[in-house]
Order: structure tokens, then C-alpha cells, then sequence
């Protein structure tokens, strides 16, 4: 018995791989994948041989096997292009949620926000007189004789305390010291 089958395997092998190919082909469009699942289904067969009925139409049922494999195959390209194309719009979403953020970074004011804070901090470690002096003249935008008149000081007064506050930010900012000329050009 064993010899009948190995011939009639060998025969259904001979007369139908390529038929079966072919058919495959048609629809997973790759001949070497489409001869992987021929290949398979026909081992399919042969494990499953023993359990067939008595006159069953071998080439239906192999055909049958291969019709399945090719769905499988189809159903998981299918799948895994569903989540590719998930993958594909995270990644255009991530792209899109890093340009707009890019768009909206002002350095200008991410810089000035940090320089500002440091400022502010160190003001409040100067004297009162010296704090005075610096407002006035860097953000009020007074002249040294307008604020030696309004302290009712010598400008020479307003000139030391202004070069003191300087001297004390100048090592507070550190490296943010240079970027403020580049800043207030801006």
C-alpha cells in the first residue's frame, strides 16, 4: 500500500505542481510564494492521506487546501498592511506634532523668559538703590542725568551703580551673558 501511494503521490505531483502554481499565483501574485503553499499543501495531503474517504478526488482536495493557504496568506498581508498603514499615519501624526511644535518654538522668547527669571532673581540680591538705578534706566529707559536728578545723585552715582548691577548679572547670566546683545538686536 505504502508503494501505491508514494507512486500516486508521485503522479499527482507531476501531473498537477504547476496547474496548482499557477492557480496560486493568481492570487498571491509571487511564484515563490504561491510554490510555497503548493509545496505545503501537498505535505498537507500526504500527512492527511489516511484519514481521507475511500474515492475522494485527490487534485479537489489538495485544490481545496491551496484555496485556504492562499486565504490565510491573503488575510495576513492584509493585516499586517492594516497596521502598517496604523504605523504610517503615528509616524505622520508624531511628524506633524513635531513640526507644529518646531513652528511654534520662539528661542527668542524661550531665551528671554530664562534671562528675565535669572534678572529677576539677582535684582532682588542688590541693594535697594542699585535696584533702582538699573530699572530706571534698562527698562524705563531713562538717561543717567535723569535718574542722578530723580534720586537727587551725582551721575557719576547712577554710573557706578549701573556698572556694579552689571558686574553682579554678568556673572549670574554666565553664558546667557553674550545672547543678550544677540537678543535685544533681534
Amino acid at each position: 500500500m505504502e508503494a501505491s501511494d508514494i507512486q500516486l503521490f508521485n503522479a499527482l505531483y507531476k501531473d498537477y505542481k504547476d496547474r496548482f502554481i499557477h492557480f496560486a499565483k493568481t492570487y498571491v501574485y509571487r511564484y515563490e510564494v504561491a510554490e510555497d503553499i503548493v509545496m505545503e499543501s501537498l505535505m498537507d495531503y500526504w500527512e492527511n492521506r489516511a484519514t481521507l474517504r475511500e474515492g475522494s478526488h485527490i487534485p479537489t482536495y489538495v485544490l481545496t487546501i491551496i484555496k485556504n493557504k492562499c486565504l490565510n496568506y491573503l488575510q495576513r498581508l492584509h493585516t499586517w498592511q492594516d497596521i502598517e498603514a496604523h504605523l504610517a499615519q503615528v509616524e505622520a501624526w508624531e511628524l506633524e506634532v513635531q513640526i507644529s511644535t518646531l513652528e511654534a518654538c520662539d528661542p527668542h522668547r524661550l531665551f528671554s523668559a530664562e534671562i528675565q527669571e535669572i534678572i529677576d532673581k539677582t535684582m532682588l540680591t542688590m541693594p535697594e538703590q542699585t535696584q533702582e538705578i538699573f530699572t530706571r534706566s534698562k527698562y524705563h529707559k531713562q538717561s543717567h542725568k535723569e535718574i542722578a536728578d530723580a534720586l537727587g545723585i551725582s551721575d557719576k552715582s547712577v554710573e557706578y551703580h549701573l556698572n556694579k548691577s552689571l558686574k553682579v548679572l554678568r556673572v549670574a547670566l554666565g553664558d546667557y551673558f553674550p545672547l543678550l546683545f544677540f537678543i535685544h538686536l533681534s
